[in-house]
């Protein structure tokens, strides 16, 4: 029972985190296009009145007009719109599925003992103290004098970033680690909301209604954390589907692949916002599809050996090891209390069934050794070496 309800917060919790995601990244992506679109205004009355650039879009059968003042309108309005639930709403689920899946279920998601044997609570602080001081150390940065220059506040965002994505992967399984390496990327973009945009947003619009002028100071700071955000968000995608594909979590360079694909995600939205604004060079998007082919060429697994010397492994040891380390989770009745129901719906009880998946079976545990997941089951080398042995015989003979 306690599995079952466990796959009913998950279920409920990434529906909720999905949803909350594509508003807020929705929104972000389009008050980006629209800030990179807008026009000198056509009306001198609306230069007079402060406004910096207007906007025409016709979307859903109706056209739509957008101003963007300089600093704030005249008079402000009687309903003023803001952003910003989308942001919590991602947050708060985002941390919710990571303590129900990475903490609570640590020992199977979080753990790799053969990584580090550390215990259950020693993991859970673990991710949340990098996650908290993760943030306290990307807002100092940005406060002291290397955020007045964003090329050298970028420089030292990316090395501390690649630090800690090797530490993570030395400290927690992949999977754990990628989670982690995005909560606190997705800690900083809401973060950045609560503590920077929307308080310099409340200073505005208190100036206003005061019949003082705003500081500008505060929204040149949001505009910083801004940008920010909007680079971190392909990142963030990655990682957020990053636990359907072991090929790149479970690799020996994991922490490398990690800030690979994330530098090639943050390149290709710079390309869109460079292009939003009109002609952009074509650098960084190729900089980020020549990374990603490189990372898929160096992690590609080699063939599977075609011919072999006679194989001495019969298959009553294949299924003496599947028994004991994998058949654990892929049962019609998991042992574990974080898993309800057998991964990806494969069963590995019966020896039809451990045939029928041989070539999954090799592929997870020989070639990306992605499984068992977080070695929960503590399978040997000379085990997975063995299944290897196994297969190449089996895809020989056929």
């Amino acid at each position: 029972m306690e599995a079952y309800v466990f796959d009913w917060l998950n279920l409920l919790g990434r529906w909720l985190h999905v949803i909350a995601g594509v508003a807020w990244i929705g929104a972000s992506f389009y008050f980006v296009w629209l800030d990179n679109h807008l026009l000198p205004p056509a009306n001198p009355r609306d230069d007079e009145e402060g406004v910096g650039g207007e906007v025409w879009s016709v979307h859903g059968g109706g056209f739509y007009h957008a101003r963007k003042f300089k600093v704030a309108p005249p008079q402000m309005p009687a309903v003023l719109h803001w952003f910003k639930w989308e942001a919590y709403t991602t947050w708060l689920s985002g941390i919710f599925l990571l303590a129900l899946i990475y903490w609570y279920g640590a020992e199977v998601y979080l753990i790799d003992r053969d990584i580090a044997p550390i215990s259950q609570l020693d993991a859970v602080v673990l991710g949340a103290g990098t996650i908290v001081v993760g943030w306290f150390v990307y807002d100092l940065l940005c406060r002291s004098p290397l955020g007045r220059h964003d090329g050298l506040l970028a420089s030292a965002l990316f090395l501390g970033l690649a630090v800690l994505a090797w530490w993570l992967c030395e400290t927690f399984s992949g999977r754990g680690a990628y989670m982690h390496f995005g909560a606190l990327l997705g800690t900083i973009m809401a973060a950045n909301v609560f503590f920077v945009i929307i308080p310099g947003q409340k200073a505005m619009v208190a100036a206003c209604e005061a019949g003082r002028i705003p500081d500008p100071a505060p929204g040149i700071k949001a505009k910083q954390r801004s940008v920010h955000n909007t680079y971190f968000t392909l990142p963030v995608l990655f990682i957020m589907m990053s636990h359907h594909f072991a090929m790149t979590y479970a690799h020996e360079f994991n922490w490398l692949i990690l800030i690979g694909i994330s530098l090639a995600g943050a390149l290709i939205r710079a390309w869109f916002v460079a292009r939003h604004k009109g002609a952009a060079s074509p650098l960084p998007v190729i900089v980020g599809g020549l990374l990603l082919l490189l990372i898929a060429f160096a992690i590609a697994p080699p063939p599977a050996q075609k011919e072999i010397a006679q194989s001495t492994v019969s298959f009553d040891d294949v299924r003496a090891i599947v028994q004991e380390r994998c058949a654990n989770c892929h049962a019609s009745r998991p042992q574990y209390a974080a898993i309800n129901a057998a991964p990806a719906g494969i069963l590995l009880e019966t020896d039809e069934q451990i045939r029928k998946e041989a070539t999954r079976i090799y592929q997870q545990v020989v070639v990306l050794r992605g499984m068992p997941v977080g070695n929960l089951t503590e399978m040997t080398d000379a085990e997975r070496a063995l299944i290897g042995e196994w297969y190449s015989a089996r895809a020989t003979d056929e």
